[in-house]
């Protein structure tokens, strides 16, 4: 085998399942971190505008059930990046409401 083909072999095999499981990764980051300038702005005063309840349904919604299929296959680093999302969106929730 020759460098060429040993290069091809790893853009085939392994490089598409990195970039599959890092996209879905960053696109987890990104539902989280949708509603968090919201909240900030609630909470320094910028803003007296609450996101819309059915953004924030869909939103929740898309995380729970990503939050099921990462228990179902085991992925412990979407369990955590989800897991966590959750505790500081509630954390800044509860802050809000009992501000």
């Amino acid at each position: 085998m020759n460098l060429g083909n040993i290069i091809m072999n790893f853009f085939r095999t392994y490089f598409t399942k990195i970039s599959a499981e890092t996209l879905g990764w960053l696109a987890v980051i990104l539902l989280n971190c949708t509603l968090v300038p919201t909240m900030l702005a609630l909470m320094t005063g910028l803003s007296d505008r609450t996101p819309s309840l059915d953004i924030v349904g869909f939103v929740w919604g898309a995380l729970i059930l990503l939050f099921f299929r990462a228990i179902v296959l085991k992925d412990m680093l979407n369990i955590i990046t989800i897991g966590s999302g959750f505790m500081v969106q509630a954390a800044l929730m509860a802050l809000i409401l009992f501000k």
